[in-house]
């Protein structure tokens, strides 16, 4: 059985040399495709004195692997640099596969006629990443998957890569509805990196790369260039034409902004653009997964209630990176600290949270709020409190937001690791035990 670990350097898993490939990979055509290439074969334990120096476990692996066993195709949604190829690699490590990366040329080309080359490889896992760049490839894979399944073959054909919910969506949803399970893949999180580790993840965010840097410098530098790339290359692929230095100034304002309203008019007159372009620009950024929008509550409570959508920049290294913030002291001192605490702890909690629960905020016009409310599968409702202070109290407008839900369980989310009662009602308690809460529901 493969053991796996992540090398700082290369931030993927690898597997002992002594594993023996089941991987079958194209030509090295483009500098992207060598660089994937390289990265299956190095695939060995990286030793420091023929010892394992870090392992980190990702929490969706054991569920891809459930979902490959049990549907014909899984889509596996995340942006880039998420680890969503070495998840792949690393599965399909463990059955015969075929990897192709449909950004080289070269691999592009063997899908040429696409339906000859997949039935020569109708007993692999056969993993397309940026399955995006052949949108026409979805129909074909409709049709292979129904032929398998007329021969017996009812799961692991196919493992598709996305680097945004768009990507597959549009293109799946009628091609391969009821073939298809989606998972997302999200940056490391609270409960893979560790409490111990939380500020880090915090100040860097939980892409690979950044938050296994060997410097704050290093990492500061990483996210740097990861939003120039995503700005000036990725982005147009998807057919955009929103200039780049628009969308940064965009992307950076939103960061200033982190875990506030939205105010799209505000947006609007800072950009010197219409509102429609600055709903244009948000709906980009949702569906490549780099913004959440957090929808208010809507049910009725016979109170005034704001609709405005909470908005923040997903993965808080990002946004730190955007406003120019490169370490903890810098962060620290920024009057975006305490928002960027609160977008972490709700970013966390959504990743954690089961499939099927409803996110929102609760604000009225009167100023009664809650940060977070999780409506959870079979009815259950937390309200949830964020703090950055290690000695967190609670507001009086969260008691009578909290009269007027009538929540089942009130929690204060805060730094620290210990949890205890605030009130009758309502406990303090660390990010990572309510994630592990919110794990076994």
């Amino acid at each position: 059985m493969c053991r796996f670990t992540w090398d700082p350097l290369k931030t993927s898993y690898h597997v002992p040399r002594t594993a023996p490939s089941r991987f079958q990979i194209g030509s090295a055509r483009s500098e992207n495709e060598r660089d994937k290439a390289r990265e299956i074969s190095k695939l060995a334990i990286t030793p420091l004195d023929g010892m394992i120096t870090r392992m980190i476990n990702r929490r969706i692996h054991s569920q891809i692997v459930e979902a490959i066993n049990h549907n014909p195709a899984v889509g596996l949604l995340g942006p880039r640099q998420a680890g969503k190829t070495t998840l792949a690699l690393a599965i399909g490590e463990t059955r015969p596969s075929l990897y192709l990366d449909l950004e080289s040329p070269g691999d592009r080309a063997k899908l040429s006629d696409p339906e000859r080359y997949l039935a020569g490889h109708e007993n692999e896992l056969v993993i397309l990443d940026e399955v995006h760049r052949v949108p026409e490839i979805f129909q074909i894979l409709r049709g292979v998957i129904d032929r398998g399944r007329r021969r017996g073959k009812t799961s692991g054909q196919f493992l598709l890569l996305g680097s945004a919910s768009v990507d597959l969506l549009k293109q799946s949803g009628e091609s391969l509805a009821g073939r298809i399970s989606y998972l997302e893949l999200a940056p490391f999180d609270a409960l893979e990196v560790g409490s111990d580790k939380m500020e880090q993840l915090w100040v860097r965010g939980g892409f690979p790369s950044s938050f296994l840097a060997t410097s704050d410098r290093l990492s500061l530098t990483w996210r740097e260039d990861f939003i120039r790339t995503y700005l000036e290359r990725d982005i147009p692929q998807f057919g955009s034409r929103i200039p780049a230095e628009t969308l940064r100034r965009f992307w950076t304002m939103l960061a200033h902004n982190q875990s506030t309203m939205l105010n799209a008019a505000k947006l609007a007159q800072g950009l010197g653009v219409e509102g429609k372009s600055v709903a244009r620009y948000l709906d980009l950024l949702v569906d490549l997964m780099l913004i959440r929008r957090l929808p208010a509550w809507h049910r009725n409570a016979g109170k005034r209630l704001v609709k405005a959508p909470k908005v923040y920049v997903r993965d808080s290294g990002i946004a730190h990176a955007l406003l120019g913030i490169g370490n903890q002291e810098q962060l620290l001192g920024h009057p975006v600290a305490g928002p960027s605490w609160e977008s972490l702890v709700t970013e966390t909690l959504l990743v954690l949270a089961p499939r099927g629960t409803e996110a929102s905020f609760y604000r009225t016009g009167a100023g009664a709020e809650i940060d977070l409310v999780l409506a959870l599968p079979g009815g259950k409702l937390w309200a949830i409190e964020i703090k950055r202070s290690s000695a967190p109290k609670v507001e009086h407008g969260f008691h009578i937001a909290c009269d007027d839900l009538k929540p089942d369980q009130r929690f204060v989310v805060y730094p620290g690791n210990d949890r205890f009662p605030l009130d009758a009602h309502t406990d303090a308690i660390g990010l990572s035990a309510l994630g592990q809460m919110l794990q076994t529901v």
